[in-house]
């Protein structure tokens, strides 16, 4: 099938197109996989340290430590942070179960609290009504308790989901409040930025919290060529923790403080992700750029909803996400236009069958359940074009201009 747009040929399109960025890096990825191949420089070493250095400026921070994934990221993040087991965590049902896996897997309990409607984020009159009524000021911590659980909570997590930092002026307020750990989960963020009214200037994101985790998943705005996560902090203490917990607790080769995992970062991904970091700049400008024409093209569509971007915001949109009423019915009609489409996330974390212990309902979150009946995240990536976004427009008004035909006809 050829698709055919203002007389080109826009093909099928991809929902992440990975194999043009690959193409089109492959005389600067290349010589990396040797230079490995001919040290046997695999684990560690001075490319992990160059990625390091490089990924920590860009965020801004004093500390940045690569590690083996995103969900390691958040993992350690929360330990070296000083999370205990037994204590809760909170962060919001709209996100991949990475979150609340990494909050599980440190000994916590995650906690729910609903989204803003419009960013997808955490919403901090939510996070402050979760710690103003259903909770109690432990005395002695001076932290919240948690009655449902009977658990002191000991942090939160605020998502960056999509590429969208969470607004963090308030959650910050709220932790300093209440004494909480903030593990910003920049995994969908690389690059994002945030205004910060509080100290009138522009924050990166992972560079806000007591530490923030990154994932480098191959469609990652900053994807590795296999799996690579980072931890960053301006904290000298929590790197310290990350580095002995990525590497079985070790202070010094076979001396274990404590037991660890084995978390670490790949010199041959380090090394590649140290090269495609030159470009990520400017591919978050593309992605801003097509965000902006998708915007534009739909502004006519009643029936859809575009990305909201505040404007304390710098979103570098890893993916362009809509709001329509039919959403199983659009991505049926897409796919048959041979356009791409994907659902992030199609049931949330509160009604999967993994946290079914924490007897959460339907209703419970009712923001980030209608949100989720009804999103749809579209191609989006630094090599999409203009023709092939006026495809993926035409079909979509095509489509709300046939239900709405549909609609009045059934009402007539």
């Amino acid at each position: 099938m050829t698709n055919n747009v203002n007389g080109h040929n826009t093909g099928h399109i991809p929902f992440v197109d990975l194999i043009t960025l690959h193409r089109e890096l492959y005389d600067e990825l290349a010589p990396v996989f040797r230079s490995v191949m001919e040290t046997a420089g695999f684990i560690g070493g001075l490319m992990v340290e160059g990625f390091e250095k490089d990924f920590g400026s860009l965020c801004e921070v004093q500390h940045a430590v690569g590690v083996n994934s995103g969900t390691d990221a958040i993992r350690f993040a929360l330990t070296a942070a000083g999370v205990e087991p037994g204590e809760a965590v909170v962060t919001v049902p709209n996100t991949f179960i990475a979150t609340t896996e990494a909050i599980s897997q440190s000994g916590a309990s995650p906690v729910f609290v609903d989204i803003d409607e419009r960013t997808y984020n955490i919403d901090p009159a939510k996070l402050r009504h979760l710690l103003e009524h259903e909770c109690s000021i432990d005395r002695e911590t001076g932290r919240p308790f948690y009655h449902k659980l009977q658990k002191a909570i000991a942090a939160v997590v605020p998502v960056h989901l999509y590429g969208q930092m969470a607004e963090m002026d308030p959650i910050l307020e709220i932790a300093r409040h209440y004494r909480l750990i903030v593990v910003e989960d920049a995994c969908q963020a690389h690059g994002a930025e945030y205004f910060s009214k509080r100290e009138n200037r522009w924050r990166k994101a992972g560079s806000m919290g007591h530490a923030a985790a990154f994932s480098f998943y191959p469609g990652k705005n900053l994807g590795a060529c296999g799996e690579g996560g980072a931890v960053t902090t301006n904290s000298a203490e929590i790197a310290h923790q990350v580095r002995m917990l990525r590497d079985h607790g070790q202070s010094r080769k076979y001396y274990h403080d404590f037991e660890g995992y084995n978390g670490r970062l790949d010199a041959l991904q380090a090394g590649l992700l140290q090269v495609k970091l030159r470009h990520l700049t400017e591919w978050n400008r593309r992605r801003q750029e097509a965000a902006r024409r998708y915007n534009e093209a739909f502004g006519g569509l009643h029936d859809v909803i575009t990305p909201f971007e505040p404007e304390w915001s710098r979103a570098v949109y890893h993916l362009y996400v809509v709001r329509v009423p039919d959403r199983d019915g659009l991505q049926k009609h897409l796919a048959k236009a041979q356009i791409g489409t994907g659902i992030h996330y199609p049931v949330p974390l509160h009604l999967q069958s993994a946290y079914s212990q924490l007897g959460h309902r339907p209703g419970d979150f009712p923001v980030t359940e209608a949100v989720a009946n009804e999103i749809l995240s579209l191609p989006m990536c630094p090599q999409l074009h203009a023709e092939q976004q006026s495809y993926v427009v035409q079909n979509t008004a095509g489509f709300a201009a046939e239900g709405t035909v549909h609609q009045r006809a059934a009402t007539a």
